[in-house]
């Protein structure tokens, strides 16, 4: 039985699985933590892994990295690291997206140009900020790499030329997801001069070794790598609730939003994979639970008390400011306040239905860009939330399935790698078991036109 390893280097923590390339069955799992912050020593990722991986990646025949999206890594002529890595969710970078979105032309000419619309995630925008605030920094910097393709490197021992996949690439802003090519171009326009930059290999290809002489699969960036480990099909429409909150789709063709709202995404398979993304997800409910002094269960067990609607409340949740509507200094906001409403049951609802109200804006973006929306598949760890279950269909407006829980990222890495094991026009088929589906029921009318309204009384300028 041929093994293989997935990694998915989060935000959080780096998760290893050790799968049966035939059929998909996991074999073996482990995790370690990452440390907090908004920028890291790629290093500690390093050790993560090899904490994570210890026993695992030995038994692999083949192996793949999911990482992160957006990060900058930047290495000097020796290969050291030159600052920690700024990561997708450091908004520091704002102003100089901004800048570069009117250097080039405006919103539209970048999404015909590379498939997105600068804002602070993306990684083009934190080298203009690196070039304009720390220039010593970026005096010696000889190359940028992706959180994904550094550790792709590392487990490869370092080689000369390092390697990226089409699906992370497509979201640094410096490689187009149309042509399947860099654009120096922009890369100078950010960083005042170019910079060497991963080889972008080809899906299935292997890229190289580790010490124990596993093949290498070129990896890719998170969200692809869920839709991978998912078997994503037309008409499926993901939306995970984590750190973060993303909504994707695969595509036989390529998005060019230049509201910026849907990023324009190459998938890990040759296809497309349009996005959109909100810095707002799983930690809204966290941290109303936290205000509330209950714990997550507590949380949902109230907003399950409360009629649809939250009598009244709408919660905006942009906690950590907002990248989906670009709202970087954006700050949360409870309106419809009064006496009658003001309970925890009315609160934890508002939560809920404000964190999901913010991702349905997302599924309507991908409808309004004809991609089909048939079924949801909700992922992450708030599709486990009863109260996220119970509003979703009604805020989404379709079908809801819930996969069985799983690292889907660290799956789809796995794929990659068995992909690359076996060759192949397409990556194996591996089946996903689905917990449940849940229908509309009807009971969200008011939810989402009250939502929208104050989002449009709050922050004018977003639609």
């Amino acid at each position: 039985m041929a093994l293989v390893a997935g990694i998915d280097s989060s935000t959080q923590s780096c998760k290893v699985v050790l799968v049966d390339a035939d059929t998909g069955a996991i074999v073996e799992t482990a995790r370690a933590d990452h440390p907090d912050g908004t920028e890291v020593d790629p290093r500690a990722w390093w050790e993560a892994l090899e904490k994570a991986g210890d026993g695992l990646l030995d038994r692999a025949d083949a192996v793949a990295v999911g990482g992160q999206q957006h990060g900058m890594v930047t290495l000097d002529s020796d290969g050291e690291i030159v600052r920690p890595a700024l990561l997708w969710n450091d908004t520091r970078s704002a102003g100089a997206a901004r800048e570069l979105t009117s250097e080039l032309g405006g919103p539209q000419e970048w999404a015909d140009t590379v498939g997105i619309v600068p804002v602070a995630s993306f990684t083009v925008t934190k080298l203009r900020w690196l070039a304009r605030e720390e220039p010593e920094a970026a005096s010696r910097v000889t190359q940028v790499m992706l959180p994904h393709d550094w550790l792709t490197w590392q487990l490869m021992g370092k080689p000369d030329e390092a390697v990226t996949d089409r699906g992370d690439a497509s979201g640094t802003g410096y490689w187009s997801a149309a042509t399947g090519e860099y654009r120096p171009d922009l890369l100078e326009l950010a960083f005042g001069r170019r910079i060497g930059v991963p080889r972008v290999a080809g899906p299935s290809e292997r890229v190289g070794t580790t010490a124990s002489g596993a093949a290498v699969a070129p990896g890719t960036g998170d969200n692809m790598g869920a839709a991978l480990g998912l078997g994503m099909a037309p008409g499926d429409v993901a939306v995970s609730i984590g750190t973060s909150g993303t909504v994707f789709a695969t595509s036989d063709v390529q998005v060019a939003d230049g509201s910026g709202i849907v990023a324009g995404f190459a998938d890990a398979t040759g296809r497309h994979l349009p996005l959109v993304c909100t810095l707002n997800a799983a930690r809204v409910m966290s941290a109303t639970a936290t205000m509330l002094g209950v714990d997550l269960p507590e949380l949902d067990r109230l907003a399950l008390q409360a009629a649809p609607g939250a009598g009244g409340l709408v919660l905006l949740p942009y906690l950590d400011g907002e990248r989906t509507p670009d709202l970087p200094d954006a700050t949360g906001t409870l309106t419809g306040l009064t006496r009658e409403a003001m309970t925890p049951a009315n609160v934890a609802r508002a939560t809920v239905e404000g964190m999901l109200c913010g991702l349905a804006d997302g599924v309507d973006a991908l409808r309004a860009h004809d991609v089909p929306v048939e079924r949801v598949l909700l992922i992450g760890g708030g599709a486990q939330s009863a109260a996220v279950r119970e509003v979703a269909p009604d805020v989404f407006g379709v079908p809801v399935a819930v996969p069985t829980p799983g690292e889907y990222v660290a799956l789809g890495a796995a794929r990659q790698a068995a992909w690359a094991l076996v060759g192949g026009a397409e990556p194996p088929a591996w089946d996903v078991e689905i917990d449940a589906i849940l229908e509309p029921k009807g009971s969200a009318a008011g939810i989402r036109e009250n939502y929208a309204s104050a989002r449009q009384h709050q922050h004018p300028s977003t639609r």
